[in-house]
């Protein structure tokens, strides 16, 4: 059982990445899923939230309006679509299944010119 997340990299200010989280060994659609994101020496930061069937969704401030959260349930993958990139969006940006308790590995993003 494990979450495997893609799609990481480095982009200019105001480019767009995609984030894959691909879940291994269950079933995603009867799991709520959250992205974090963590700079060094900081905590780690809800960003994003989707129900189980993707009817609701909510962000951080920090993305509302630029990041949006979705769900593929028959590809057993959710996603997480970044635009308007800014130099602060740069971190580890982690995939969670809370009521699982499961993590993913993680995958880095790196807005810079």
């Amino acid at each position: 059982v494990q979450l495997v997340e893609s799609g990481g990299g480095l982009v200019q200010p105001g480019g767009s990445l995609r984030l894959s989280c691909v879940a291994e060994g269950f079933t995603l659609s009867t799991y709520d899923m959250n992205w974090f994101r963590q700079v060094p020496g900081e905590q780690r930061d809800i960003i994003a939230i989707t129900s189980r069937a993707g009817a609701y969704t909510n962000y951080a401030n920090s993305v509302r309006g630029r990041f949006t959260i979705s769900r593929d349930n028959a590809k057993n993958t959710v996603y997480l679509q970044m635009d308007s990139l800014k130099p602060e969006d740069t971190a580890v940006y982690y995939c969670y299944a809370p009521s699982l308790n499961l993590w993913g590995q993680g995958t880095q993003v790196t807005v810079s010119s």
